[in-house]
């Protein structure tokens, strides 16, 4: 291999990834900062007349951002905490017990990581028990949809931690539910910080499922919300108001990402590898 391809290699892929991901994100960077004349067509060029300001205060006020915000964080919070709850309890059975049972009940459960969720089925049992249509619908799908992940990884790095711990506590005695709250879950920091951003960065921007689940109205979440605002052609040819919209939408999640990045990066390489 030569030098200048060994070297080469690397800054190629880099430049890949960094076109890949730099240009959509300058495209909305710089539309959401431009006039209406100048937003007709998005394009990468520097706006000649900034208006940033105006641009984000009139999204946030005619998309009724406020109102999306406070149904994202109703939908979105407890979904995190059932994924949580739910995956560690799970992931600590499946990991210390051994048996063709509980195998074939983990092969079951990380099985939605391969087998994509089935939309209409889920909307017509959501409809027979009375939940469509309604936040607590939207809740358990989001843990249905994230709970093989959290699964997944916490299982894994479980595995990893000594009996020795467990065994000594439960010769001191002490119960099984306060083994799992004093030992297990702090030990399991890394991945909970891991699930729990994956799970919001997910649940956070996804406008798929909450459209058949919520169907809109007052329960819409943000990006929801921005559908239903571009569909009433209330952002119509203004592109600047959607890429506004589309901004504002991401910081809280762009914040918990630049926070929570050395997480993402230890619980995955925890929960797979050990």
């Amino acid at each position: 291999m030569t030098p200048v391809w060994r070297y080469g290699r690397p800054a190629l892929v880099l430049l890949l990834a960094g076109l890949a991901v730099g240009v959509p994100l300058w495209l909305v960077a710089v539309t959401s900062a431009k006039p209406q004349a100048e937003a007709i067509r998005p394009n990468l060029d520097l706006p000649r007349h900034w208006q940033p300001g105006g641009n984000y205060a009139d999204a946030v006020g005619e998309g009724e951002m406020l109102r999306g915000f406070v149904n994202s964080l109703l939908v979105v919070v407890p979904s995190v905490v059932l994924v949580l709850i739910l995956g560690a309890g799970a992931a600590w059975v499946f990991a210390r017990r051994k048996s063709k049972l509980v195998s074939a009940a983990y092969a079951l459960c990380i099985s939605g990581l391969l087998l994509p969720p089935a939309v209409i089925t889920i909307v017509m049992e959501l409809r027979q028990l009375g939940l469509a249509n309604t936040r607590p619908g939207m809740i358990a799908v989001y843990t249905g949809m994230y709970l093989s992940t959290s699964i997944f990884f916490m299982t894994g790095f479980i595995r990893a931690i000594p009996m020795e711990l467990e065994e000594a506590a439960r010769l001191d005695g002490a119960t099984p539910a306060r083994i799992f709250g004093r030992i297990v879950l702090p030990l399991l920091r890394p991945v909970i910080a891991t699930a729990t951003i994956m799970v919001m960065l997910y649940a956070w921007s996804d406008v798929f499922y909450a459209f058949f689940v919520l169907g809109g109205g007052e329960r819409a979440t943000l990006p929801l919300n921005l559908y239903q605002v571009a569909s009433a052609q209330l952002y119509l040819n203004n592109w600047h108001l959607v890429f506004a919209y589309v901004v504002v939408m991401s910081l809280p999640m762009v914040v918990v990402f630049l926070v929570g990045q050395r997480k993402i990066v230890s619980g995955i390489t925890s929960g797979a590898v050990k």
